[in-house]
């Protein structure tokens, strides 16, 4: 018998009820419950409080508690986190005695996260300590509170259902620190049977180097893949809100959007090149070197198969997905380049320095272009210092935007040609274009308004003229 390893996000968590009679239950009876293992995000919203809202920045416990001049503003602000949990719960809980543990288990996690902050607060007043370095596991701490907050509560929900649900906490709590992420998980899961019974898992796990120190809030991903390797699952199954998808529906259209079905890893890659994460790249790669599949579904449609990434070529060539993403340009110019080394070192560990993600880049003879996903306040900190290593260059910056047609094998398909042309019948104009040898992605850099027009262009050139997809996404 072997098993399945399977991650809900945060916005979907937030219907868990719905989740409970379908997903997690449905049709299933008796055995057929298990066999599966979960891996829990924190409900909707609730890791923006702990930390700071992801799209706007709005301070959360954490970002408060960082820039603290009073005490006043992470304590309300780790108070407004009880009070959500406390109404999120009630919103998934019926039975009384289900709220009471349920308020029982936040009421000790809020007040010992509460009790420690203070109580580092007050070593720091001492010259010997800075607070500074002990800030990532301070986020390390607030951000488990609400994976096990979400995975607490499901568990007893389940439970309520008849279900043999286990609440498997990797957060750490109160627990030994000095652990790797392969020990957490394999010490965590030694005595349980997934064939038995269904374990309800922490999407953040602590280990001594800290998940957040290179994942941030993609840590959750990194432990369902690790999780699924370890564990030798059949598949590892990510649950989202809607299907992968050939485009992004609010560009084109739902009725012309085509699931995918099937795809790769490479593919998978690419997206997360283009800011569209099917799955972190570093738990792709666990998943790919582990030789488990990963399947993305819908998680409100569970007899929909989803869409299967394993390491598979495609059987034909086919344009598979056409996307895009706001990107910053970084130009520089200098006459006497040619010919010249330690230009484009110089500008790689200047931009390594100041964390700023390179999407694509060009280069002839005197110029080296770099498309960066990228603040423009980051880069006028990264204009000045090229400006130091090379006095005479001309540096320049433009805000432009980037369509990208991806696919397992574009060979034979004329997309760079066709993409122009498809761009130009609507009106548009390219500013560069781009296409690389191994025939998998084929890039269009464009003004910004012109983005989601060039997308919706191409998509018609390339998915919706061909035969109607068998598997139009929901």
């Amino acid at each position: 018998m072997t098993h399945t390893v399977e991650k809900i996000g945060g916005t979907s968590m937030s219907r868990v009820n719905e989740l409970k009679d379908t997903l997690f239950i449905g049709s299933r009876e008796r055995d057929d419950l298990y066999g599966r293992v979960f891996v829990v995000s924190a409900f909707g919203g609730i890791t923006n409080l702990l930390l700071e809202h992801k799209k706007t920045g709005e301070p959360g416990v954490y970002a408060l508690f960082s820039n603290a001049d009073t005490d006043h503003g992470w304590h309300e602000a780790l108070t407004r986190v009880e009070d959500a949990m406390h109404k999120l719960q009630r919103e998934v809980l019926t039975h009384p005695a289900d709220i009471e543990q349920a308020d029982s288990f936040v009421a000790e996690r809020i007040l010992g996260a509460r009790n420690c902050l203070i109580d580092l607060q007050r070593l720091c007043t001492y010259g010997h300590f800075r607070l500074s370095e002990h800030m990532l596991q301070i986020r390390e701490l607030l951000s488990g509170l609400g994976e096990a907050h979400s995975a607490f509560v499901t568990t007893l929900l389940l439970h309520r259902a008849g279900v043999n649900a286990r609440f498997v906490d990797l957060s750490g709590w109160r627990d030994e620190g000095d652990v790797t992420l392969e020990e957490r998980i394999s010490k965590a899961m030694n005595n349980i049977d997934p064939h038995t019974e269904m374990p309800i898992v922490t999407g953040y796990a602590q280990c001594a180097k800290g998940l957040m120190r290179e994942f941030d809030r993609g840590y959750s991903e990194v432990t369902f893949s690790k999780l699924a390797a370890l564990t030798g699952a059949r598949e590892a199954i990510i649950h989202k809100e809607f299907h992968l998808s050939s485009c992004d529906p609010k560009i084109v259209g739902e009725g012309v959007v085509c699931k995918l079905g099937r795809t790769n890893y490479d593919v998978a890659d690419q997206l997360s090149n283009m800011g569209m994460e099917a799955i972190h790249p570093q738990a792709a790669k666990t998943l790919r070197q582990a030789d488990v599949p990963l399947r993305v579904t819908n998680a409100f449609e569970p007899d929909d198969s989803g869409t299967l990434i394993d390491d598979q070529p495609a059987d034909v060539p086919a344009v598979e997905i056409v996307t895009g993403l706001d990107i910053v340009s970084l130009e520089v110019f200098e006459q006497d380049m040619v010919g010249v080394k330690g230009y484009d070192a110089t500008i790689l560990e200047i931009l390594t320095r100041h964390d700023v993600r390179i999407v694509s880049k060009v280069s002839n003879a005197n110029t080296i272009t770099h498309y960066l996903d990228s603040s423009l306040k980051t880069m006028r900190r990264v204009e000045k210092d090229i400006a130091k290593a090379f006095p005479a260059a001309e540096i320049s910056t433009r805000t432009l935007a980037m369509a990208s047609v991806i696919g397992r094998d574009l060979s034979g398909l004329s997309v760079l040609t066709r993409g122009l042309v498809a761009i130009a019948d609507a009106g548009l104009s390219a500013i560069g274009a781009s296409q690389g040898p191994r025939n998998v992605d084929v890039q269009f850099i464009l003004d910004r308004d012109a983005l989601q027009p060039a997308i919706k262009a191409m998509h018609s050139a390339f998915i919706e003229t061909n035969e109607p997809c068998l598997t139009r996404a929901a």
